[in-house]
Order: C-alpha cells, then sequence, then structure tokens
C-alpha cells in the first residue's frame, strides 16, 4: 500500500482530487462528489476537531474495534457500496469547493506531521494504531472514494 506519509504520494492524491469536478459522477454509490469529499473529512475531524464528533463509549468503542478495526486498518481495499459509520454519513448538500479545500488541507498537514506523529496515536475508535495502520486507513480511504469518481 502506498505511504500517505510520503510527500510524491501526498502530491499524487491531491492531483487526483484536483481533477475533480463539482459534476464529476460517482461510478457506484450514492454521494455527490461534493458529500464525498465532505466524507473523506471526517477522517481527519476525528483526528484533527476531536470535539465535533463524539467518542463512542466502552462498550460500543469494543464493538467497533471487534467488528471494524481489521477492515479500516488492514491492508485490503474497501469493496465497492461498504456500509460506513454514522459519523461518515453524509446527506445534506455541501460546498464542493470548500469540501475540497478542506480535505487538501488536511491532507498536507497529515504529510507534514508525518509518521512518527501518528505512531503510536489513539484513533477515536480504534485505540492506539501504529503509524502503518494509520497510513492504511488514511490512504486506502481516500483511494477508494478517488476510484469511485473516476480519478
Amino acid at each position: 500500500m502506498k505511504n500517505i506519509f510520503n510527500q510524491s504520494v501526498t502530491l499524487e492524491i491531491i492531483d487526483r482530487i484536483n481533477k475533480l469536478t463539482p459534476g464529476t459522477e460517482h461510478l457506484w454509490g450514492k454521494m455527490s462528489v461534493a458529500q464525498m469529499l465532505a466524507h473523506c473529512n471526517v477522517s481527519y475531524e476525528l483526528v484533527y476537531e476531536e470535539d465535533k464528533h463524539p467518542k463512542p463509549n466502552a462498550f460500543l468503542k469494543f464493538l467497533i474495534k471487534l467488528m471494524a478495526k481489521r477492515t479500516v486498518v488492514g491492508e485490503t481495499a474497501y469493496k465497492q457500496s461498504l456500509r460506513t459509520a454514522p459519523a461518515f454519513i453524509i446527506t445534506d448538500d455541501k460546498n464542493f469547493e470548500a469540501e475540497k479545500t478542506r480535505l487538501i488541507n488536511f491532507i498536507t498537514k497529515t504529510q507534514q506531521l508525518g509518521e512518527a506523529y501518528f505512531d503510536g496515536k489513539e484513533s477515536h475508535s480504534f485505540g492506539v494504531l501504529n503509524k502503518t495502520e494509520w497510513n492504511n486507513m488514511f490512504y486506502k480511504h481516500i483511494d477508494h472514494h478517488l476510484r469511485q469518481f473516476g480519478v
């Protein structure tokens, strides 16, 4: 899996994001391109805007780790139209440019902080993750949705 903490990979992802337009159609799923960008921003909000989303209680966190952690942080790519957590469901209209800018800024910040910052950092839902798990979570999520929109 590509390393999102590597500047060349980050630039490749940003280049793919910049190929999107407000009219880009999805190849599968229900989200508009602006909703997809907002959806991808949630991953970073959970890291950088911790108060925006309530943390799951201990029991729910245990269930999330048990049922979803391997899928989210493992090496295997996501399947099309995979179910998502409630915090990631975006149904309202979003501003394409605003969400695009936020996502690029989050991705850039993540790369600049680097893998050492994330190695051993606690995840909102999965507990402490190592740098590889953080990379897998960040990279494969954005890659999945950029492929969803053909870029």
